[in-house]
């Protein structure tokens, strides 16, 4: 796996891998955005405090 990827179990579909699809640096910390590599639901990550959850769209 490399570091364009994560393993991270998937609520829609189970799969278990996420692509690294946006990176950049906001004044609350490196701000990451994942899609699931099936069915693209995507999710971004700030640092390692602050997560939030939205369903991808079709």
């Amino acid at each position: 796996m490399s570091d364009l990827e994560i393993e991270r179990d998937c609520p829609v579909c189970g799969n278990d891998t996420f692509y690294l699809a946006a990176s950049m640096l906001v004044h609350l910390g490196k701000k990451t955005k994942w899609h699931c590599t099936e069915c693209d639901y995507g999710y971004i990550h700030i640092t390692d405090d602050v997560e939030t959850y939205v369903e991808a769209e079709a």
